[in-house]
């Protein structure tokens, strides 16, 4: 009888043992401090960032990332100000916008993902041997009027002796989710494209992708994350430990074969096939789409601001310091 009652209290504290194991990280997981980001599109661009959340660097920094589609870095920025998102995923040029409007407490940038343009030009038909004055006389999709891909496509044409309204039309008037519906129904002769939009309009015969404007429009700091100078202020250990999830995503990215990266983040596109996200992000990859780390340079601030001057978009540049806050 004492063995049986021996091995029952055995077994309790087995089954007891077990059950702890399984509800600490359950615990833990209550722990995490939740975080809403206001993401400007969903492109395979932002490798680095699902894979910071694929590969659990965020909880591991304690984070809980809820993401949040926001088209549009006007709309991104309107979410952060409004309280809707904490923090804001999308061009820098929209944490200029928000200082130069005087709001008291207004948006600053302390991380930033990728360095160059991520949309391509595709065209209509297929061009051999393409150059940007294939474009001259003809209409393109650019997106949104002063957004940083319409900025970047303006600023090449001129650095490259094309008037951007006389010689060509940009049609702004398009939103960005729609652009690649436009141009398969027969508008434009060009069109400006995020990825994987760009590879299915290829894949679907309706369109060639011939240039990257990322490739023709040099290092600035193009997407990046924001909020407002208060969150900031009140969360700094939790913009570090942001700041470093996607460092150590940047990092993955940097060393992980492109077929790794595509598995990483197959999870946030699962209609697209594992040997097309493979293919972009080789396509990403070759034009050094992604920046080294999260720390932004003064020249390459400078640089988008340049490109801005040039849109008309803002007529002097903001201080650095005002805007960029480096927490490395």
């Amino acid at each position: 009888m004492r063995k049986i009652i021996y091995s029952v209290i055995c077994l309790f504290i087995i089954v007891g043992m077990i059950s702890f194991l399984f509800i600490k990280p359950n615990k833990k997981n209550k722990d995490l401090t939740k975080v809403k980001v206001a993401e400007v599109a969903h492109s395979i661009f932002y490798a680095p960032q699902y894979a910071a959340i694929s590969n659990g660097y965020f909880k591991d920094e304690g984070i809980d990332i809820t993401l949040i589609l926001t088209p549009g870095a006007d709309k991104v920025t309107a979410s952060v100000l409004s309280g809707d998102a904490d923090i804001g995923f999308s061009g820098s040029e929209a944490c200029i916008y928000v200082y130069n409007s005087k709001e008291k407490d207004y948006l600053k940038t302390f991380a930033q993902l990728t360095q160059k343009d991520g949309s391509f030009i595709v065209s209509r038909k297929k061009i051999k041997n393409f150059t940007l004055n294939d474009l001259k006389g003809k209409k393109i999709i650019g997106g949104r009027k002063l957004g940083m891909p319409e900025m970047t496509l303006e600023w090449i044409l001129k650095e490259n002796n094309i008037d951007p309204e006389k010689d060509v039309e940009i049609d702004t008037s398009i939103q960005f989710a729609a652009m690649g519906g436009a141009f398969i129904g027969g508008d434009g002769d060009f069109v400006s494209l995020f990825e994987p939009t760009a590879l299915e309009v290829e894949k679907e015969g309706y369109g060639y992708v011939v240039a990257s404007l990322g490739e023709l429009g040099g290092v600035v700091p193009y997407t990046s994350y924001s909020a407002r100078s208060s969150y900031i202020e009140n969360n700094k250990d939790l913009i570090k430990r942001f700041t470093k999830a996607i460092q150590r995503g940047l990092d993955f990215v940097k060393e992980s074969s492109d077929l790794e990266v595509a598995k990483s983040i197959i999870e946030f596109f699962p209609d697209t096939k594992l040997e097309d996200l493979e293919k972009i992000v080789k396509r990403y990859r070759s034009i050094d789409a992604w920046a080294e780390n999260t720390t932004f340079t003064k020249e390459s601030f400078n640089h988008l601001q340049d490109i801005m001057i040039n849109a008309k978009a803002i007529t002097k540049k903001v201080d650095y310091k005002k805007i960029i806050v480096n927490v490395n």
